[in-house]
């Protein structure tokens, strides 16, 4: 059994009076097998298992995609087909003190402490980001008591972390030309486009040379309630590494040639806003005590201009276990390294014109590291037109040139533009004007979901997105609305018995 037995009978137990249970009990199983990104091989193995044993055609593709057929209940063989589809990966983030391995530890599920509305994980991601698209796909074809077109299941790998699985998907493979993606994330809406995407990495030369200072302290930002780095980049959550970066040009306008960087890192993920931010630097003991200060002043300003955005957040000095470095950045180096990172831009660029209170191109610094003699920023560019994000791309091409710094460009991924002509979309608006009482928010989202992408492959693919609300995705905050859940299943089974007749 690829799944953790105890960890899911754990699950469970916090779960066992949501509904739909069908659902619920596939979250469950889904949430004990880790699946982060690049380790989602355990969780489509299970998948691929428990289908056959279930007589039901399953296969994996060439870049490993999980494909899944259900034939239609009696009477609905005119129907059109229709294509479920949700990713196989979630984003890896833990709090520090949760010391949980994502390749190899179970999500372990809990009721919000102070609101029993809403399921997060314990210490980390909860997964929902597509956990539960993921669970409602597998409880639909495990359901035989609800009626249905022809079934086809696209569950795609590494998702997050490039779009490797519609990257590799091949011209034709899915016959059904509707599709339902379960990637939203707010319940209510239905999204039917999204914004394309690139990563840009800029490398930056370092010059070392032999520590000759006598003193030594860390300064550690942390405590941010980080986030998605597209759907929470316009929620004016704090930016670790940025963050930092203004504290250390306080300290080059003071201290001129009087410390060095011994090393630098911020982040975990591209696609995660950074919620802590690490350096370390070294000085002389009789400068050592105007540092701090200097550090106290520079925090103490943004503590209190993030209070209401991010009352959490925390800095912490450390000069008490670090004992002098062997080697230090030169003090040219030093400067170039923060300059660099002060003047690479992170968030809102414009918001669109055309797609009422949506961005229209945004970026996130997401990830800085040291990597022997290069300083390393990785960034996340997305935009709902091709222009901004060309044009995003050419202010980074022209930082990168100022600073010294390499660039290089990678993970294209285009856009997904609405369908005119589309025939699901009425139908779910439809459908959910009913369920709710009023009509949904038929939206573009500023996020890379993966439906441009499916399209590039399967052109004559209508889609929609749907899916329950979600809150916090990509960061240890994640949670899902339980009552939503029962909503979203609701919808996306009703689109389902009322799916067009063939054409």
């Amino acid at each position: 059994m690829a799944f953790n037995l105890a960890a899911y009978e754990d699950n469970l137990t916090v779960v066992k009076d949501f509904e739909p249970a069908l659902l619920w009990h596939w979250f469950s199983r889904i949430s004990a097998t880790p699946h982060p990104s690049f380790h989602e091989e355990a969780l489509a193995t299970d998948i691929i298992e428990w289908a056959i044993a279930h007589g039901l055609a399953a296969r994996r593709d060439g870049i490993g995609n999980v494909i899944i057929k259900k034939p239609a209940t009696k009477g609905y063989e005119n129907h059109e087909p229709i294509a479920l589809q949700a990713h196989l990966d979630m984003v890896p983030q833990a709090n520090e003190e949760a010391l949980h391995d994502f390749a190899t530890d179970p999500i372990r599920l809990r009721l919000r402490p102070d609101d029993d509305a809403w399921l997060m994980a314990t210490g980390t991601t909860l997964g929902a980001d597509n956990g539960i698209g993921m669970a409602s796909c597998l409880a639909v074809l495990e359901d035989d008591s609800l009626v249905h077109p022809e079934l086809e299941v696209l569950l795609t790998m590494t998702e997050e972390t490039g779009m490797v699985g519609v990257v590799g998907l091949k011209a034709n493979e899915l016959a059904s030309k509707i599709m339902v993606n379960t990637d939203t994330e707010e319940i209510g809406e239905v999204y039917i486009g999204c914004a394309g995407g690139i990563d840009a990495d800029l490398s930056l030369p370092l010059m070392w040379q032999k520590n000759p200072f006598d003193a030594t302290l860390s300064l550690t930002i942390k405590g941010l309630r980080g986030g998605h780095s597209g759907l929470d980049i316009d929620k004016n959550r704090g930016n670790a590494i940025k963050l930092m970066a203004r504290v250390l040009v306080k300290l080059l306008g003071q201290f001129d040639g009087q410390f060095a960087i011994s090393h630098i890192k911020g982040g975990t993920l591209r696609n995660a806003i950074p919620r802590e931010a690490q350096v370390v630097i070294s000085c002389q003991q009789s400068s050592l005590s105007a540092l701090i200060d200097t550090i106290n002043d520079a925090t103490a300003q943004i503590f209190d201009e993030l209070k209401q955005a991010e009352p959490n957040l925390i800095a912490v000095i450390d000069t008490t276990k670090l004992g002098p470095k062997d080697n230090v950045l030169t003090w040219a180096s030093s400067c170039q390294a923060i300059h660099l990172i002060n003047a690479l831009p992170s968030g809102v660029v414009r918001q669109s014109d055309i797609a009422k209170d949506t961005v229209e191109t945004s970026l996130s610094f997401g990830q800085l590291k040291m990597d022997d003699d290069v300083l390393k920023c990785v960034l996340l560019i997305r935009s709902l037109v091709d222009s901004g994000k060309e044009a995003v791309c050419d202010t980074l091409s022209s930082i990168a040139h100022l600073s010294g710094a390499q660039i290089t460009f990678a993970g294209d991924y285009v856009g997904w533009n609405p369908d005119t002509d589309s025939v699901i979309t009425p139908i779910t608006t439809q459908l959910y004007s009913q369920i709710l009482g009023h009509e949904p928010d038929i939206k573009v989202i500023h996020a890379g979901l993966e439906c441009g992408l499916i399209k590039q492959s399967h052109p004559d693919m209508d889609i929609v997105s749907i899916g329950p609300t979600i809150k916090n995705a990509h960061s240890p905050d994640e949670m899902v609305h339980i009552g939503s859940v029962a909503v979203y299943w609701r919808l996306l089974t009703e689109i389902l018995a009322n799916a067009p007749l063939k054409r």
